[in-house]
């Protein structure tokens, strides 16, 4: 952005829609208490709290305890919090440390998107055995308590880029929960964590370091912390899906080329390239197979109409006809079907990677994660006018009918691809492919403007391929036949 604004993240407890987090000690019938929300604490050193500043506050509870706090924040989004109690009294007390992170209501952008996990997070288990689990905020106002035993592990609340989790001894065995508390009318959602309780004798005294992390889920940022602080699967706070076997080497390709040329776009159209190389032979063999039908439409077409009346022989004798040359009348078919998932995997690398937003290409595209700004009601913004203005019709050209440059592009080079497709021989399927590039043009309008870009140049680099194969088989094809009208007849 020109001028990009601070997020906030957290916001006090006691304001409307409040964020915080909350560190210290509970137990039963401590004389003279714990401290609390409330506590007023007494700064000891330091005066502000930076990455090489820490700061210390003490609290003495006129009981014989004297708690301190030493509070410390690195250069990215962690803060450690060191709480320690020292028993100078005569009686021994029984203590266990918590953390929490509280939300005051679901945020309301919260559950806008589908593919995206925003609510409560966590990672469970024990070494060798850790899994992550997720709730959406529908989900976890239907199941108000959620409890889970761990040793180590991390928990918190995510959005679709911003997370702040509790971040326990990796050591420590730990009782965690999710729950959701009416209060004052309102719903409070919160991740807590409960500690080892302890017992600390007159004389001695008991430290525990709590960790939060509390920023932007970065991909190369949460893999830093999960080996440095040892946190499992700290990575997977990015909702990567179902596919994170694609997703996440998809990703990896596309961070890793835009750190040589410095474009997310050109990383995107070099991705398009390494999948094409990946599926070429298959790819190969569907379009050789595809070219042969083509060739092979005039003895179809003998056959359809020698067996108009027969519909079973007619199936029958065509059947046999693919058997004789060795054509498999699916093949065409296989390599859109293994690019689905791959399709899908970038979806949610746009969706849900905050690498993407805001990355510029080609001039007009601001944000490679959001939609095509251009549009052709205003012939791509030759014409000083927004059309979401036109009077009635103005929430249709800026919605259901918005139509971009990208779209367009993707739209035209679908319909060149089915142009170069054997022709369906049932009329009626014939007219629904004809119809197909056009409605899509509209479905795909709306998605993000890096899968337009992703689809597109796949569609040329396979209408490339089929164009050689086609030549190569000496099958007629729309290209040839389009240039042939501009050659000049033999005298």
């Amino acid at each position: 952005q020109d001028k990009p604004q601070p997020v906030e993240l957290f916001r006090p407890q006691g304001m409307q829609n409040a964020y915080f987090a909350q560190f210290g000690w509970t137990g039963p019938n401590v004389a003279g208490g714990v401290p609390g929300p409330n506590t007023v604490w007494r700064l000891t050193n330091g005066s502000t709290l930076t990455p090489t500043t820490p700061i210390t506050l003490t609290w003495d509870n006129g009981q014989g305890l004297r708690f301190t706090r030493v509070m410390s924040v690195d250069d990215r989004y962690v803060f450690s919090v060191q709480d320690t109690v020292q028993n100078l009294g005569t009686q021994a007390i029984t203590i266990a440390p918590y953390g929490s992170v509280q939300r005051q209501g679901v945020p309301p952008a919260a559950g806008s998107s589908h593919i995206v996990h925003e609510g409560a997070i966590g990672t469970f288990g024990k070494p060798g055995g850790y899994r992550t689990e997720q709730k959406k905020y529908k989900d976890w106002l239907k199941e108000p308590r959620i409890e889970n035993a761990s040793t180590g592990g991390w928990l918190g609340i995510t959005d679709k880029y911003w997370l702040a989790a509790l971040l326990p001894q990796q050591d420590e065995a730990v009782e965690t929960e999710f729950r959701v508390r009416e209060i004052n009318g309102g719903q409070q959602l919160e991740a807590n964590v409960l500690g080892t309780t302890r017992t600390v004798q007159p004389g001695a005294t008991a430290t525990e370091t709590q960790r939060l992390f509390a920023g932007v889920k970065r991909a190369e940022v949460l893999k830093s912390y999960e080996e440095s602080l040892g946190l499992p699967r700290f990575v997977y706070a990015i909702d990567w899906g179902m596919f994170w076997f694609l997703t996440r080497p998809i990703f990896w390709i596309l961070e890793n080329v835009y750190g040589l040329v410095g474009s997310f776009g050109v990383a995107i159209l070099a991705l398009t390239v390494i999948v094409k190389l990946v599926m070429f032979p298959l790819a190969n063999n569907a379009y050789a197979s595809m070219s042969k039908m083509r060739n092979l439409q005039p003895k179809m077409e003998e056959i359809k109409k020698k067996f108009k009346d027969d519909p079973q022989k007619q199936q029958q004798e065509t059947m046999a006809l693919y058997q004789k040359e060795k054509i498999n009348p699916v093949a065409g078919c296989l390599p859109l079907v293994l690019q689905i998932p791959v399709f899908y995997a970038l979806y949610k690398v746009l969706t849900v990677t905050i690498e993407m937003r805001h990355q510029p290409f080609l001039g007009f595209v601001h944000d490679l994660s959001a939609r095509d700004p251009s549009s052709i009601w205003n012939l791509f913004g030759l014409i000083p006018w927004d059309p979401s203005m036109a009077p009635l019709i103005g929430g249709l050209l800026a919605g259901p009918l918005h139509l971009g440059l990208l779209a367009i592009a993707y739209g035209l080079t679908m319909w060149l691809q089915t142009a170069m497709n054997p022709p369906a021989t049932d009329p009626i399927q014939r007219q629904i492919f004809q119809f197909m590039p056009l409605l899509f043009t509209f479905i795909m309008a709306p998605f993000a403007a890096g899968l337009l870009i992703y689809w597109a140049w796949s569609n040329v680099l396979t209408i490339l391929q089929q164009y050689v194969i086609m030549h190569r088989y000496k099958a007629e094809n729309p290209i040839d036949t389009f240039f042939a009208r501009f050659k000049k007849s033999p005298a």
